[in-house]
């Protein structure tokens, strides 16, 4: 590798996210540039493979799978460029104490009603059963399988009990998948597929009259048709407690970089306030606190937006379990709830599966 060499990025994709690689210099090739489950899969190969890859677009909830591939960051990334980010979204980059990534933004959802269609708003998930709304969420991937996690704890439920060993074939887990299916047999029929930009694209071509949204979702809103009628309420709550399944996207460092030091300037610069407060053009909530707290709101609609977000990141997030093979543990998750969905399989069968298999994959 010579001096001029172009670092090899590999990127998640998406409206949300793609604003900020304008940013980056023509020193800079990207090799991978996808949706997050895509992103996973083919970075997954290539590190395997001990191709080189400088630095990763990754989430929190996936770099401890990915801890074999990755540079422990704690004497690589300066104390002081941390500083400024918020210390729940850096904590959250640990894994047995050791700082694998460093944040980018931080993700819950919240809700976003169309008030010229729905005249009640709902503030439960039981409220959103007994009406008529027709409700958009993600029917595949991470995205669903983090549903049913809301719809889990929010009914005093829980995945894994204190040692962390599953406890997904509960009554909570049962109900929470049979208000998947109820939901998605009002939605539109193509619903199981939708992955987040589905949901968005759902809701600002009226498809459907609420839908779950994370923050990066403000773009499209904000200029769409219907931007006038649609507004953020808080996430709906379970008969429990409101929550909200949150994590970080951020930047890691693989084992296969090829040059460390460039690789080390890059996610000090993407951790500035600048970066940051590019990122946060797109509506998402960047971790860099200062860079937040200037965000201006375009309206009184993005007001409340903020208002709401930061509410639901100070009292409603839950976050994934200690667990590097979680990923696994979900993906198996979401294939059962969406046979469910499909009408493949009942939600008493789909909440035994996702036991079972969940079982079978820490038992690795």
């Amino acid at each position: 590798m010579t001096a001029t060499d172009p670092l090899r990025v590999a990127l998640v994709g998406g409206p949300m996210y793609d604003h900020l690689y304008a940013r980056f210099a023509d020193d800079i090739k990207i090799v991978v540039h996808a949706d997050h489950p895509t992103l996973n899969r083919r970075v997954a190969e290539m590190l395997a493979n001990g191709q080189r890859i400088d630095v990763l677009a990754t989430h929190s909830k996936y770099a401890p799978s990915q801890q074999q591939w990755l540079h422990a960051l704690d004497d690589l990334i300066a104390p002081d460029v941390l500083a400024p980010l918020a210390p729940l979204a850096v904590e959250l980059c640990r894994f047995d104490a050791t700082l694998l990534c460093v944040p980018r933004l931080v993700d819950v959802r919240v809700l976003w009603v169309r008030t010229d269609r729905v005249t009640k708003i709902p503030d439960s998930w039981t409220e959103l059963l007994d009406s008529d709304i027709v409700f958009g969420f993600p029917g595949r991937e991470s995205g669903l399988f983090g549903t049913f996690f809301e719809l889990v704890v929010g009914a005093g439920g829980s995945l894994f009990d204190d040692d962390l060993r599953p406890t997904m074939n509960s009554p909570e887990a049962e109900w929470a998948i049979d208000v998947l299916c109820t939901l998605a047999a009002r939605g539109p029929s193509d619903l199981p597929d939708w992955h987040y930009d589905g949901v968005d694209a759902a809701l600002v071509d009226g498809r459907v009259e609420a839908a779950a949204a994370w923050p990066g979702g403000w773009g499209a809103i904000a200029h769409s048709h219907h931007a006038q009628d649609l507004a953020p309420f808080l996430y709906p709550a379970g008969s429990t407690r409101r929550v909200s399944y949150s994590g970080c996207h951020a930047w890691a460092i693989p084992t296969t970089c090829g040059d460390v030091e460039r690789a080390v300037e890059l996610v000090t610069d993407l951790a500035g306030r600048d970066a940051h407060a590019l990122d946060a053009t797109g509506g998402t909530m960047c971790a860099h606190v200062d860079a937040l707290a200037a965000v201006e709101p375009i309206d009184d609609t993005d007001r409340r937006r903020l208002e709401i977000t930061r509410a639901t990141i100070d009292t409603a997030m839950i976050t994934y379990p200690p667990l590097a093979r979680f990923p696994t543990v979900e993906d198996a998750g979401w294939s059962a709830i969406h046979e469910a969905l499909v009408g493949q399989s009942s939600p008493r069968d789909a909440a035994r599966a996702i036991q079972s298999a969940a079982t079978a994959v820490l038992a690795r």
